[in-house]
C-alpha cells in the first residue's frame, strides 16, 4: 500500500520512500498470491483428480471385511496345575509382550498355517476370487496335469502373500483385545479366513509353548534312561547281597524322606518267636518244679478225678460206719464189713496218691528238657541275628543307593510328565467374537476416495504452483522490487488499457488518477527539494507502460500548479504526439541537431496542463545525437524554466540511448510490467543504467492484477474510496 502524506506536513530532507514501509511481503501472503495467480489451474487440477477418484471408485472391485476379536491375557489361565519350564511373569509385565503378540499375528508362518489348514494353495476358486493366475498360464486354464513340487511351492507362496496383503491386525487401545480383519471380494471367504486366522494363532501359540519344552524333554529322556539303568543295577546289587547273606526281610516301611527301613527280618522273627516260647517253657518248668518239690500232691489230688471219687466213696462209707457204731459194736458184721471197705478204700487212695506224685516228677522233667532245647535254639538264633546285624550295615548301604536312585528317577519321571502338559496349562488366548458375514462392502468408500482425490489434487496443485512460480521469475507486485531488484518501490498501477488511463486522467477521482497521485507523493520524498527537477522514465522492453506513466505523472504534477515539461525521448518509436493528438513535425531531434529556438519545439499548455516536446523527426542514428553535450545543456536550460522535466526514454535492452540520456537527468524511474520481463533481464538492464553513474530513484510496477497481488486491498479501498458514495458521511 502506498504512503498517504499530508501536503502541509514538512518532509524530512534525504528521506527515501518505502525504505521503512515497503518491506518484503510475508511468506504466507506470497503463498496466497501464488494461489490466486494460478487459481484456475488449481481448480482444474482438483476437479480432474476428483473426477478420476470417482471413476476409479466406480471401477474398483467391492471388498467385504470380516473381523474376529480375541483377547490376549497377560495372566495365563491354568488348565492344569503344572508350572512350565520357563517363567512367564517377566515377559507378561512388559510392553514388549503385546508387541510380540501383534507381530506373531502378522507373521508369514501364521499365514502359511492358514493356507495349509484350509488347503487354499490347491483351490483355484481362491485365486480366482482375487483375479490371480497362480500358474501364469492364463487365468484358471483348467490344466488337469498334476502340479510339480515347484508349482506347489509357488502356489503356497502366492496364497500366503495374498493372505498377508489382505489381513489387518488392530489392537484396541487401552485393552488386551485385538481385532483380526480380512477383506476379499467374497464375504464368505472373508469370514472363513478371519476365523481360521485366530484358530491357527491359538494352535500355533500352544505348539510354540509345547515345542519350547522339546529340549528339556529330550534331556529328561536321556537322564531317565540313565537313572533307570542305575536303579536296576542298585536293586540287583541289593537283592544279590541279601541272597548271599541270607537276609530275608519280612516287612519294611517308607519314611517321609523316601528312605526304606526294614522292620522285621526272618532271623529277628524266629528269634522273637523262640524267645517267647522259651519264656513259656521256663514258666512251665518252674510250675512243675514247684509241684515236684513242694505240696504239689494235694494240688494234684484236688485235680485228680479218680482220687476225688475214692475220697468221696470213703467218706460215704465212713459215714455209714459211724452210724452203725452208734447202735452196734465194732464186731457187728455189718460194721466189720464197712470197716473192711474203708480199709480197702484207704489203700486205693494211697496207691492213687503215689501214682499222682510220680506224674508230677515226669512233667517237671519234661518241662526242664523242653526249656533246655528252646534255650539252645535261642542261643543259636542270637548268633545268627548278631551276624545279620553286622551284615545289615552293608545291606542298608545298598538299600540307600536303591532309594536315592528311585527318588531321582521318580522325580524326573514326574517332571517329564509335567512338561508334556505344560503347554496345555498356559493358554492365554481366548476368542471373544468370531467373524460374521459382512452385509455391505467395506471398500471402496466413495467419500474417502473423493477426500483422497481432493488431497491428491491439492498436492498436485501445490506442486504445479511451486514449479510455475520457480519458472515464472517475474516481478508481480511492488514488494518484489526491494527483494529481487534492490530498488525502492514508488508505487503500482492497476492493469488498465492505455486509452482507459488517458481517459480517466480527466477525472480526478478515478482509480488511475489516485494511483499516479500516490506516486507523485512518493516523488516528493526523493530529494531535499521535493520532486526531482528532471526525471527519466525507462523500462526493460517496450510496452511496459513507461510512456503512459510519464504522461500520467506529468498530468498529475501539472495539476498542482507547477510548470511541467514532458519530453518524448524515444526518437526511435515516438508516441507522445499520438497521445496528445498533435503533429510530430519538430521536437527533440531538432533541438539535438542544432535548433536553439525552444519556443518552436515546445507545445504550450496541453489539455492536461503540462507542456510537451515531441520526439521530432526520426533521425537515422539516435545514439549519435544523444552522445553530444546538447542533451545535457538542453535539460539544464529547461530546468531553469520548468519545475520538473520528465523524459519518456526508450527501453534499455538492445539500445545505447539510456546510458546517454540518464547522465543528463537528476534520476531515473524504472517502469516494470507485472508478470512481464524476467527478473534476470531486469537486473541486467538496471546494471546498465547504473553503469552510466545515473541514480535510480525507484520503480513503478504497472499492469498489476489487483486480485493477484498483495496490494489488491489497496486498489479496492484506497484508490476507489468515495467513488460510489459522494455524499459526506
Amino acid at each position: 500500500m502506498d504512503i498517504m502524506i499530508d501536503k502541509n506536513e514538512p518532509v524530512p530532507i534525504g528521506y527515501e520512500p518505502y525504505d521503512d514501509v515497503a518491506l518484503e511481503t510475508p511468506i504466507l501472503v506470497q503463498y496466497w498470491q501464488a494461489v490466486l495467480r494460478h487459481k484456475i489451474a488449481i481448480g482444474v487440477i482438483i476437479a480432474v483428480c476428483v473426477a478420476l477418484g470417482i471413476i476409479v471408485t466406480l471401477l474398483m472391485t467391492p471388498y467385504f471385511t470380516s473381523t474376529a476379536r480375541i483377547e490376549i491375557s497377560r495372566e495365563q489361565e491354568k488348565v492344569t496345575n503344572v508350572e512350565a519350564v520357563t517363567g512367564s511373569d517377566g515377559a507378561a509385565q512388559n510392553l514388549e509382550f503385546y508387541q510380540t503378540q501383534y507381530s506373531l499375528l502378522e507373521s508369514r508362518s501364521l499365514a502359511e498355517r492358514v493356507v495349509r489348514a484350509r488347503n487354499l494353495a490347491s483351490k483355484d476358486e481362491f485365486f480366482e476370487t482375487f483375479d490371480v493366475d497362480p500358474d501364469n498360464s492364463g487365468i484358471l486354464s483348467g490344466n488337469a496335469t498334476a502340479p510339480t513340487a515347484a508349482q506347489r511351492n509357488e502356489r503356497l507362496k502366492l496364497a500366503t502373500d495374498l493372505l498377508q496383503a489382505h489381513v489387518s491386525i488392530s489392537p484396541i487401545r487401552g485393552s488386551s483385545l485385538v481385532d483380526v480383519s480380512f477383506e476379499s471380494p467374497d464375504p464368505n471367504l472373508s469370514a472363513e479366513i478371519a476365523n481360521a486366522w485366530i484358530e491357527q494363532f491359538i494352535a500355533s501359540n500352544l505348539d510354540r509353548r509345547f515345542n519350547s519344552t522339546a529340549d528339556a524333554r529330550k534331556f529328561l529322556e536321556e537322564q531317565l534312561a540313565e537313572l533307570k539303568q542305575r536303579l536296576e543295577e542298585s536293586e540287583r546289587s541289593l537283592s544279590g547281597y541279601a541272597d548271599n547273606k541270607e537276609i530275608i526281610t519280612l516287612s519294611s516301611e517308607q519314611t517321609p524322606d523316601g528312605k526304606t527301613v526294614s522292620q522285621k527280618t526272618l532271623a529277628s522273627a524266629n528269634l522273637e518267636a523262640l524267645n517267647a516260647a522259651l519264656a513259656i517253657a521256663i514258666a512251665d518248668r518252674i510250675a512243675a518244679e514247684s509241684e515236684a518239690n513242694g505240696r504239689a500232691g494235694n494240688k494234684n489230688a484236688l485235680t485228680n478225678i479218680a482220687l476225688n471219687n475214692l475220697r468221696e466213696e470213703r467218706a460215704r462209707v465212713q459215714s455209714e460206719y459211724a452210724k452203725l457204731m452208734v447202735q452196734f459194736e465194732p464186731e457187728y458184721p455189718a460194721a466189720k464189713a464197712l470197716a473192711s471197705q474203708i480199709s480197702a478204700l484207704d489203700k486205693s487212695i494211697a496207691i492213687e496218691e503215689a501214682r499222682s506224685r510220680t506224674g508230677t516228677s515226669a512233667r517237671y522233667q519234661e518241662a526242664l528238657d523242653r526249656e533246655q532245647q528252646i534255650r539252645a535254639q535261642v542261643d543259636r538264633l542270637k548268633n545268627e541275628f548278631s551276624g545279620e546285624r553286622r551284615d545289615s550295615i552293608q545291606y542298608n548301604i545298598f538299600q540307600r543307593e536303591v532309594d536315592t536312585n528311585r527318588q531321582l528317577y521318580d522325580g524326573l519321571l514326574q517332571r517329564y510328565k509335567e512338561i508334556g502338559v505344560a503347554g496345555v496349562g498356559t493358554n492365554n488366548i481366548s476368542v471373544v467374537d468370531r467373524a460374521q458375514l459382512a452385509e455391505s462392502p467395506s471398500s471402496p468408500k466413495l467419500s474417502l476416495n473423493v477426500a483422497l482425490a481432493i488431497l491428491a489434487g491439492l498436492g498436485l496443485a501445490a506442486a504445479y504452483v511451486f514449479v510455475m512460480e520457480q519458472i515464472d521469475q517475474t516481478v508481480k507486485d511492488p514488494a518484489d522490487l526491494k527483494s529481487k531488484l534492490g530498488i525502492a518501490p514508488l508505487g503500482s498501477i492497476p492493469d488498465f488499457d492505455k486509452e482507459d488511463i488517458l481517459a480517466s486522467l480527466s477525472d480526478k477521482k478515478s482509480v488511475a488518477w489516485e494511483a499516479y497521485l500516490s506516486i507523485r507523493t512518493s516523488l516528493a520524498f526523493l530529494t531535499d527539494h521535493g520532486v526531482p527537477r528532471s526525471i527519466l522514465l525507462t523500462s526493460t522492453q517496450p510496452n511496459e507502460g513507461k510512456s503512459t506513466s510519464a504522461f500520467a505523472l506529468a498530468a498529475v504534477l501539472a495539476s498542482t500548479g507547477k510548470r511541467i515539461l514532458l519530453i518524448d525521448g524515444d526518437m526511435r518509436n515516438p508516441s507522445l504526439h499520438q497521445m496528445l493528438g498533435i503533429q510530430n513535425n519538430a521536437g527533440l531531434s531538432n533541438s539535438l541537431s542544432g535548433t536553439d529556438d525552444l519556443a518552436e519545439l515546445v507545445h504550450q499548455k496541453t489539455a492536461h496542463g503540462f507542456d510537451a516536446m515531441t520526439a521530432g523527426p526520426i533521425p537515422p542514428n539516435a545514439a549519435e545525437l544523444l552522445s553530444s553535450t546538447r542533451m545535457r545543456d538542453l535539460i539544464a536550460k529547461l530546468s531553469d524554466t520548468y519545475d520538473t522535466v520528465i523524459i519518456d526514454a526508450p527501453p534499455v535492452l538492445g539500445l545505447a540511448d539510456i546510458p546517454l540520456l540518464a547522465d543528463a537527468v537528476e534520476g531515473v524511474i524504472y517502469t516494470i510490467e507485472a508478470g512481464g520481463v524476467k527478473v534476470r533481464a531486469i537486473q541486467s538492464s538496471i546494471q546498465r543504467v547504473r553503469s552510466s553513474r545515473a541514480q535510480i530513484f525507484g520503480g513503478i510496477v504497472t499492469k498489476v492484477q489487483a486480485k493477484h497481488s498483495g496490494y489488491g486491498y489497496g486498489y479496492a479501498y484506497q484508490y476507489s474510496y468515495g467513488h460510489k458514495n459522494t455524499e459526506p458521511s
